[in-house]
């Protein structure tokens, strides 16, 4: 009996720590949830003016080019984000450093080839970013920043009437990005002949539909730049690789596709697209591949970074050979 009841007894305490040790272990589960819920995340209170997306505006040897970050927390104190040059991709920051006031990271070259890494250091003042990105072969550069607006739309758009920017016949309201212009009308055929200059809309638009017909040769590359600051992807991307952001149908570097939708070279092919704000719809050959997504900033090449104002259509050209013979927009009212 005593035997039994010693059993009973330990048999008892162990099922109590077990039940103890659960409750505690849920309890921690908990606390350690509502820690990490971003939601409810606390800011430090030296980074919390840096944290957002900002359009640069840099200086290159007296020519003013675009560019774009976006700084964010990661965790309790680390700095982190992307970043967009006036050419490529959009790129990761893994560790943004923050030290009395100035803030610095380094970033590895992408299309620009060498090593080393490009470095750019800068600080907050007045509410605007300033300082320097030293290139890695030592260029260096000024930058000022403006924080990206949000562009969020009260309304439902209203379409007016569609506009046709090719008339089939002349370059009438386009006109070239340099004097190394290929383009020409073939045919009813807006043509560009070979890599050479880029082709800007003379007319600008702020939220508006787009209808383009297109057609590229074999292992060709082009793009179109809605208000002259966020690419879509025109390239011979193979039908067998997985869709991403740099590839056929994708905003360059931000939104990727949910497949690829191309019919391959020397096809004609359809690009139905909505930009109201900063959300875009991208339907490709009647499927749609981007459903009202958010662009988070400017791409690479684009004309400047004043997110907040109307801009042109603008055809890439210095990539490789392209055709259109159908470019219209529906501006909203």
């Amino acid at each position: 009996m005593i035997k039994q009841f010693a059993t009973g007894l330990a048999f008892t305490t162990i099922l109590s720590l077990s039940l103890s040790s659960c409750n505690n272990s849920s309890t921690q589960e908990k606390k350690e949830e509502e820690v990490h819920n971003p939601a409810s995340q606390t800011i430090p209170e030296e980074s919390k003016d840096l944290l957002g997306r900002w359009d640069l505006t840099v200086d290159k040897k007296g020519t003013s080019v675009p560019s774009w970050i976006e700084i964010k927390l990661s965790g309790f104190t680390t700095l982190v984000g992307s970043w967009v040059g006036d050419s490529g991709s959009s790129r990761p920051i893994s560790h943004i450093k923050l030290a009395n006031g100035k803030f610095s990271f380094a970033i590895p070259p992408q299309w620009e080839g060498g090593e080393g890494d490009f470095v750019i250091e800068g600080e907050l003042a007045g509410g605007a970013l300033k300082g320097t990105i030293t290139s890695n072969t030592g260029e260096k550069y000024t930058f000022t920043g403006v924080k990206a607006p949000y562009l969020v739309r009260e309304k439902a758009a209203e379409w007016g009437t569609p506009v046709e920017l090719f008339n089939g016949k002349d370059l009438t309201g386009w006109k070239p990005s340099s004097d190394k212009n290929k383009w020409v009308v073939k045919d009813g055929v807006l043509t560009n002949q070979e890599a050479g200059a880029n082709l800007i809309s003379e007319q600008s638009f702020e939220d508006f539909k787009l209808s383009l017909e297109f057609r590229y040769p074999e292992g060709s590359n082009s793009g179109v730049y809605l208000r002259g600051r966020y690419e879509v992807q025109i390239e011979d991307s193979p039908k067998d690789k997985h869709p991403g952001a740099l590839y056929f149908g994708g905003v360059y570097g931000f939104l990727a596709p949910n497949e690829m939708a191309t019919l391959g070279a020397n096809e004609w092919q359809k690009f139905d697209i909505t930009l109201v704000g900063r959300l875009v719809t991208i339907v490709a050959n009647g499927k749609t591949i981007i459903s009202n997504q958010e662009i988070p900033g400017i791409t690479g090449g684009a004309l400047d970074s004043k997110e907040g104002e109307p801009g042109p259509l603008y055809i890439q050209g210095d990539h490789g050979p392209i055709e259109f013979r159908k470019i219209t927009v529906t501006p909203a009212k």
